[in-house]
């Protein structure tokens, strides 16, 4: 697992406060909670943010009966990226492939396969193995897993996909999954502009066939993210939202 944060309890004789710590450059979202006894604190999860190497207090729990031993666990997880975001959705997002490309949707907006919830504003796009990937939008290159060679439908099978997330100016990232094995063309830091070749497609995690997943998410709660519209631009215009079915070739710019 990518070493991304860490949650740091410190333990008092009238109780302990538990920090969080970023130990990379880029803003992630945490949600944590603990269960005690003897204890008094938040009895609820709680969802914080934090800015590249920041370290924060989360939660402070005091005891409750002095004289008396306390005890606690806890859980977290988290995401890359900010829960509360400002997407410009005039933003004009580029078609991810090359110039003259001409690929087919296999699902856009609200597809009933498998975007509905929080894939609701996903497109996928109908691409054989070792197809060319771009960058949609200009962003920092935060996450490549690009080791599996694996691709099912059963419960679970979502630890074997290949991606690259690139987190965007606003919080947001753009997300590029079921890449092909050793597919990435760039690396975890890497500055790119959209229209970029970033990744070979594949066919691996969660799929029945290849084809480049690609959505813009914001971070959400334990580790999630949440879909959110966007419009992509082609030649210099919008274009309508993605219809499964609809062949789409990525005009050069104006």
């Amino acid at each position: 697992m990518d070493e991304w944060v860490c949650v740091e309890p410190e333990e008092r004789t009238d109780g302990i406060t538990f920090y969080a710590r970023n130990l990379r450059s880029w803003p992630l979202t945490l949600t944590f909670r603990a269960e005690t006894t003897n204890l008094v604190g938040p009895t609820n999860s709680l969802t914080v943010s934090l800015q590249g190497e920041e370290r924060i207090k989360v939660a402070t729990f005091t005891r409750k009966r002095n004289g008396k031993r306390y005890r606690y666990q806890y859980w977290f997880d988290w995401t890359v990226g900010l829960r509360e975001v400002d997407h410009d959705d005039d933003y004009l997002y580029q078609l991810p492939f090359p110039v003259g490309k001409r690929w087919r949707v296999v699902q856009g907006f609200g597809s009933r396969f498998s975007h509905t919830g929080r894939e609701h504003y996903a497109v996928d796009f109908d691409m054989p193995v070792g197809s060319q990937v771009s960058a949609a939008r200009d962003g920092v290159v935060v996450r490549v897993r690009e080791q599996h060679n694996k691709a099912c439908w059963e419960k679970g099978c979502g630890r074997y996909a290949n991606f690259i997330v690139i987190l965007h100016d606003d919080g947001t990232t753009g997300e590029y999954y079921h890449l092909k094995k050793d597919g990435a063309l760039v690396d975890v830091g890497d500055r790119v502009r959209a229209g970029q070749p970033i990744a070979l497609s594949g066919n691996t995690g969660h799929s029945t066939m290849p084809h480049l997943h690609f959505a813009v998410y914001r971070a959400d709660t334990w580790g999630r993210t949440q879909s959110l519209p966007f419009r992509f631009g082609n030649g210099g215009k919008a274009m309508r939202k993605p219809r499964s079915g609809q062949r789409l070739q990525k005009l050069p710019p104006p």
